[in-house]
């Protein structure tokens, strides 16, 4: 085989499709795109999945959940891939030379997942608390800071002054209440004992 003999596959170029180019050549006069309408025209093409108007089928779905822009920039690390990493030391470039994170990654953290059985220091490289229990146990090290538990929130303290205000016009409200109260009953103990007269409708004796 020599340069000068070198030819494409049968098939592989095949000529270029000349449209509107005489009506012999089966694609002329309308350049097949048939009689009027849209499509006939020039220009008339409207966007991917428009459908005449309607609420097209990608609106039409329901949507649910969410989905990172950022999600290929951290790494899942399991403890069966450090397993396979050459290094002592591991960090991220490490991890990427092995081939177990990608090179887009920009940080990773390893998960638990698999078995751990050499001592390796990891350097950079965030992990869950299983995952420290595990490196930890075969002997190994990270630098990864241990979170710590969020301050419980103290309820705001409340000035003195305003304690003294509440207090005094719950009392003040208070004696008002009661001295309501003994008034009913006054006037209802009067209404009590005052004395009954006689039916209207039999007054005096037989007739």
């Amino acid at each position: 085989m020599e340069l000068n003999t070198l030819k494409p596959a049968p098939g592989a170029k095949r000529a270029r499709k000349r449209v509107a180019r005489g009506i012999g050549s089966g694609m002329g006069k309308t350049g097949g795109r048939g009689h009027k309408g849209q499509r006939a025209r020039s220009g008339g093409f409207h966007k991917v999945g428009f459908e005449g108007g309607q609420m097209p089928l990608q609106r039409r779905l329901p949507k649910r959940g969410f989905n990172s822009l950022t999600r290929d920039e951290r790494a899942e690390v399991r403890l069966s891939d450090l397993e396979r990493v050459n290094a002592e030391k591991i960090d991220v470039a490490a991890l990427k030379e092995a081939g177990v994170v990608p090179d887009a990654a920009l940080s990773a953290k390893v998960i638990v997942s698999g078995k751990l059985t050499r001592k390796v220091a990891l350097v950079g490289i965030a992990v869950s608390k299983g995952a420290r229990a595990a490196i930890e146990a075969a002997g190994g090290s990270t630098d990864a800071p241990i979170p710590q538990p969020k301050p419980k929130r103290e309820p705001k303290p409340v000035p003195p002054q305003a304690l003294g205000e509440a207090k005094a016009a719950k009392e003040k409200k208070e004696p008002k209440e009661q001295s309501g109260e003994a008034k009913e009953t006054k006037e209802g103990k009067a209404k009590r004992e005052a004395p009954k007269g006689a039916p209207e409708g039999k007054k005096g004796g037989k007739t």
